[in-house]
């Protein structure tokens, strides 16, 4: 059985990217190059969630995600950024949806409705749902980024 580690942080910095890169690193997640995924669970992953991701290979290794994403920019005139991934699981394959905004209460309403629509979508058994939410208060001259990430097992040589 693989495990799936779900690990959510912030940053902020003086550009875009390294404010992405910061909050990255605040869910250990900043040294692997990310091919992110849709939103299929397989029947065998098994879920862990954590304040940060474990140790998961090399550095420059690449690593399967599913991935929440939000970056407010140093003008940027709102309280707060959200983003989420929730998922959907049972005793066979599960589904991951991911939101961002805002408003926190909303992004966790966004993600649970998506959530239900793609149960829908299949005949499968889910039998639990839950979601991690990573929020951001935007600082004012920098660029603030929040993510939620689910690292799909171990990373793999990219080369």
């Amino acid at each position: 059985m693989t495990t799936i580690h779900v690990a959510g942080g912030v940053g902020v910095a003086p550009t875009e990217m390294s404010a992405y890169d910061a909050a990255l690193a605040d869910a250990n997640l900043h040294n692997y190059n990310l091919i992110t995924v849709s939103s299929v669970i397989p029947a065998d992953g098994q879920l862990a969630v954590v304040d940060e991701a474990p140790d998961l290979g090399p550095a420059g290794n690449q690593l399967t995600v599913v991935q929440g994403k939000i970056v407010a920019g140093p003008d940027t005139d709102t309280e707060s950024i959200t983003t989420g991934i929730g998922w959907a699981t049972g005793p066979g394959p599960g589904l991951f949806y991911e939101a961002s905004g805002t408003d926190r209460e909303a992004v966790a309403e966004e993600i649970r409705q998506g959530l239900a629509a793609g149960c829908e979508l299949r005949e499968w058994t889910f039998t639990e749902q839950d979601q991690k939410l990573s929020t951001a208060e935007p600082v004012d001259g920098s660029y603030t980024a929040a993510v939620v990430l689910a690292a799909y097992g171990d990373s793999e040589p990219i080369l």
